[in-house]
């Protein structure tokens, strides 16, 4: 969802819409306070790790839901994924993500997802029947990683972790549609691991730990890798469907390539966008991952491959509390 500039900043068109955003505050203060109330059973072989935020559009959640993947798989961890499958239109629910599942069926994030990490996944609207699809095929998995759903109360939860973009942080404070928060900042007193994605500019995150996004190499359509140095110099033609497509074109300037022909696209952006913006321009694309699993096989069309950067000790706090959780279920 693409931010308009008054989220930024107190203007007319916020203050009008002020009332509305208090509102919105206030009914989803009260769902979460009811679901503290309500009894809320956790799964009981697996712990369950929300990763989300408390803004809408993209802050960085599914880059660190693959860092945090990777430090479950190096600890010898059997975890799998769940999401809602934003953009998927499956035939039924819960879907199991397969390599070859297409993101029209799934949508975009699950299948990268899957295709990357080679975990088990499921998507579903309603996210505990996606997690009880998951344990019921997969009795093994001992961590659910659920890419999205802080705002989801039905979903039980042991873990949550909450992301946000360094430089819109969190905007000017208000709910939707006054602002970009889903609910109160009082929220966060609650999370349990905070996490900034790049240097902060909103004051409210300067003492967040912060994560990096590290460009590591490019990747053709079919899989074979390039050095990052590949496209250096050289005048290309890009695009992003991603919650901040601008990160994108900073990323490429910063590696010394020279975007000539620039198309930002909406988040979760259709394969049909994706192919119409193609045949607008010939030549060498380059692009995010996201696009690249919507794109059919052609040359001449390259995605950035990119690893999250997290603080060692933010990490291994993180760890620790899976593997309490854990020991918990195991050893009441």
């Amino acid at each position: 969802m693409s931010w308009p500039a008054c989220w930024q900043a107190n203007t007319w068109q916020t203050r009008l819409l002020s009332p509305l955003g208090k509102m919105v505050c206030a009914v989803a203060q009260r769902r979460w306070q009811r679901a503290q109330v309500r009894f809320m059973p956790t799964y009981p072989t697996a712990v369950c790790v929300v990763v989300g935020n408390l803004t809408v559009g993209g802050s960085g959640k599914t880059p660190l839901l693959m860092r945090l993947g990777q430090v479950l798989a190096e600890k010898g961890v059997p975890y799998g994924i769940v999401s809602r499958g934003y953009g998927g239109r499956a035939a039924h629910y819960p879907l199991i993500v397969e390599d070859e599942t297409s993101p029209q069926a799934a949508g975009d994030e699950p299948v990268m997802l899957k295709r990357s990490l080679k975990v088990p996944a499921v998507v579903a609207p309603n996210r505990p029947s996606a997690v009880s699809a998951l344990l019921a095929a997969y009795p093994d998995v001992r961590v659910i990683l659920s890419d999205d759903g802080l705002q989801h109360h039905a979903l039980p939860r042991d873990i949550e972790v909450v992301v946000t973009d360094g430089v819109r942080g969190f905007g000017n404070g208000q709910c939707m549609p006054a602002g970009p928060l889903r609910e109160p900042l009082s929220r966060l007193e609650e999370i349990d691991f905070k996490i900034c994605h790049g240097a902060p500019e909103d004051m409210r995150l300067q003492n967040w730990p912060q994560m990096h996004l590290k460009p590591v190499a490019w990747r053709m359509l079919t899989g074979e890798r390039l050095a990052l140095e590949t496209f250096r110099g050289q005048k290309v033609a890009a695009l992003a469907g991603i919650g901040h497509p601008g990160r994108f074109l900073q990323t490429l300037q910063a590696l010394g390539i020279e975007v000539v022909h620039w198309v930002p696209l909406s988040d979760h952006a259709a394969p049909s966008e994706i192919e119409k913006a193609l045949k607008a321009h010939r030549g060498t694309w380059l692009m995010t991952q996201k696009d690249a699993v919507k794109c059919s096989q052609q040359p001449d069309c390259y995605w950035l491959e990119v690893e999250a950067q997290l603080p060692e000790a933010w990490l291994r706090r993180w760890v620790e509390a899976v593997q309490q959780r854990l020991k918990e279920k195991y050893e009441p």
